[in-house]
C-alpha cells in the first residue's frame, strides 16, 4: 500500500467502492485522514464494510467539511451530466480527484533523489498488453517493477514508493480526466478509435482526455505516440513541433524515418534516425497480429529510452506469456482451436483478432458500441459462421444478413457448443472458434473477464465430455 498523508487529520469523501475506491479509502486511512466512504449500491457497500473500510452516507453530511472528493473513474464527471456527488462537490468548492491524482501528488512530494520512474500507457486498444509487456521487459532486465492502475492492482495498493522502482501504469480516459499532477518519465498513447462516447460525448472530448497523459512532461521525458490513426498522428506532430519533451512515433503500418516500426514481423528501431532491425516478432507467440505489432513497437520504444539493451528487449518479448482474454489460446479439442479474445469490447478490437486468423467460427455480441460491426466488413470473408449472443444479436444479424452465415445462439454456452460442432464437422485443418465479441459484456456478464472465464469454462466442459455428449446446444 502507498499511504496518502496529504489529508492527515482532515475529512475526505470517497465515492465508488470498487477496486480503486477501496484502495483509496485504505491508503487515505493509513495516512491519517478521516475517510467517509460511500457507494450507491447496497451490495458494494456491504463488501466494503466486510473488507474493513468505514462506510458513511456522504449525502447527509455537510460537504463544506470535506477537504476532497476521491471519485472512482467510472462515475460520470461531466457528460451527459455530472453525477450527483460531483455536483455537490462543485457547489461547495470541494476538489474532485482520482486515485491516480493522489498517487501523483505523493510522488511529487518526494525529494528528486527518491523519485521512482513512472511509465504510463493509454489508448483505445492494446494498453493492457502494452503495459504488461513493458513490465515484463523491465523485470527481465532486473528492475524493481510494479504494475497497476487500470490493470491488475489499484495504483494505491502497490508497494510503497522508493527510489529505483519502476511503476508501469495503465491509464484509462476516465482516470486521466481526473488527473492533473502526474508527470510521467515515459508516456505512451497507442491509438484512438471511437469508444466511451457515452462518457465523453464526442471524439474530440475523448481524445482530449487521452492527451492529458502528456501533462507536466519536461525536457528529460519521453512521449511515445502511435502514428497510425489521425488523432494520434496529429498529436504526435503537435508534440514534435512544441519540443517540450522527446517524442518517438511508433507504427505497425509504415516505415518511420525516426521512431519504432513493426513491419512484416520485424521490429525496426529508428529512434536515432538510423534504421536497424532489432527483433523478429514471429518468435514471440503472444504477440501475433498487427495490433500486437504496434504494442511491441510501443513497449520496445518505452523500455529502450529507459536504457534497456535492444537484445534484452527482444529476448523478453519472446518469453512474454500474454494476458488473459486477449487472443488467449484456451484449448485444442479434436483439432478445433479455441481463442478467448473477450477483451475485444468494440469493433476495432475485434478487427485486430479477425485479422490474425484466415477462417474463424466467430462468437460475437453483447452491448454494442456506436457503429456496431459495420467496420468489420473487410473481415466477413474470414467468417465461416457467426454465432450471436446478447443484446446486440438482432442488430448484428441484420448487418450480416446475406454476407455471413448466422446462428442466433442467444447465450455463450450454446454458442460454444454450436461453433465447436460446426468447426469439427467442417473438415478444415485446425479450425478456429474465436470469441471476439465486439461488444461490452454487461448485458449477460459482470465484466469482460467474467465473459472470458465463462468461455473457458464451457470449452473445458467440451474437453471433458464424451464425444457423444458434445452434439447438443442445450
Amino acid at each position: 500500500m502507498i499511504p496518502i498523508t496529504e489529508f492527515k487529520g482532515r475529512d475526505v469523501a470517497v465515492f465508488g467502492l470498487a477496486r480503486t475506491g477501496l484502495a483509496a479509502a485504505r491508503a487515505l486511512t493509513a495516512g491519517g485522514a478521516r475517510v467517509h466512504a460511500w457507494d450507491d449500491n447496497d451490495v458494494t457497500r456491504a463488501k466494503a464494510e466486510a473488507a474493513g473500510v468505514p462506510v458513511s452516507d456522504i449525502n447527509s453530511r455537510d460537504w463544506r467539511s470535506f477537504a476532497a472528493l476521491v471519485l472512482s473513474p467510472g462515475v460520470p464527471l461531466t457528460f451527459p451530466e455530472p453525477h450527483r456527488v460531483v455536483a455537490l462537490a462543485e457547489a461547495t468548492g470541494v476538489p474532485v480527484v482520482s486515485d491516480i491524482e493522489l498517487f501523483a501528488r505523493a510522488v511529487n512530494a518526494l525529494p528528486a533523489t527518491q523519485r521512482p520512474k513512472l511509465i504510463g500507457v493509454t489508448g483505445t486498444n492494446g494498453k493492457s498488453t502494452t503495459s504488461a509487456l513493458i513490465a515484463h521487459i523491465l523485470k527481465q532486465a532486473g528492475k524493481d517493477v510494479r504494475l497497476g492502475g487500470n490493470i491488475g492492482e489499484a495504483i494505491l495498493d502497490l508497494q510503497p514508493l522508493h527510489a529505483g522502482a519502476y511503476y508501469v501504469i495503465e491509464l484509462s480516459s476516465y482516470q486521466l480526466d481526473l488527473t492533473s499532477s502526474l508527470r510521467l518519465d515515459v508516456a505512451v498513447w497507442l491509438n484512438t478509435t471511437p469508444d466511451h462516447l457515452d462518457r465523453h460525448g464526442t471524439m474530440e472530448a475523448y481524445a482530449a482526455a487521452k492527451k492529458r497523459i502528456f501533462l507536466n512532461q519536461g525536457a528529460a521525458d519521453w512521449a511515445i505516440v502511435g502514428a497510425d490513426d489521425s488523432y494520434c498522428a496529429q498529436v504526435c506532430t503537435e508534440l514534435t513541433r512544441a519540443a517540450v519533451q522527446h517524442v518517438a512515433p511508433i507504427s505497425s503500418g509504415q516505415a518511420l524515418g525516426r521512431g519504432v516500426s513493426a513491419l512484416g514481423g520485424k521490429l525496426i528501431d529508428a529512434l536515432s534516425g538510423r534504421s536497424e532491425t532489432v527483433a523478429d516478432l514471429s518468435q514471440a507467440p503472444a504477440l501475433a497480429g498487427k495490433h500486437n505489432a504496434q504494442n511491441a513497437a510501443a513497449a520496445y520504444a518505452a523500455t529502450r529510452v529507459l536504457g534497456i539493451d535492444a537484445r534484452a528487449i527482444a529476448g523478453a518479448m519472446n518469453s512474454f506469456a500474454g494476458l488473459p482474454h486477449r487472443l488467449e489460446r484456451v484449448a485444442s479439442i479434436e483439432g478445433v482451436r479455441f481463442i478467448n479474445d473477450s477483451k475485444a469490447t468494440n469493433a476495432n478490437a475485434a478487427a485486430q483478432a479477425l485479422a490474425v486468423y484466415p477462417r474463424v467460427y466467430w462468437i460475437a455480441g453483447g452491448v454494442a458500441k456506436e457503429g456496431g460491426i459495420e467496420d468489420l466488413a473487410p473481415f466477413y470473408p474470414r467468417m465461416a459462421k457467426a454465432y450471436l449472443i446478447g443484446q446486440s444479436a438482432g442488430d448484428f444479424a441484420d448487418t450480416l444478413r446475406g454476407k455471413v452465415a448466422v446462428t442466433m445462439a442467444g447465450h455463450l454456452e450454446a454458442a460454444v457448443k454450436l461453433a465447436f460442432n460446426d468447426a469439427r464437422a467442417s473438415g478444415e485443418p485446425h479450425p478456429v472458434v474465436l470469441l471476439s465479441p465486439a461488444c461490452a459484456s454487461f448485458d449477460q456478464f459482470k465484466s469482460y473477464e467474467d465473459r472470458g472465464d465463462q468461455f473457458k469454462k464451457f470449452v473445458a466442459a467440451l474437453a471433458e465430455a464424451p464425444p457423444a455428449r458434445n452434439g447438443g446446444a442445450a
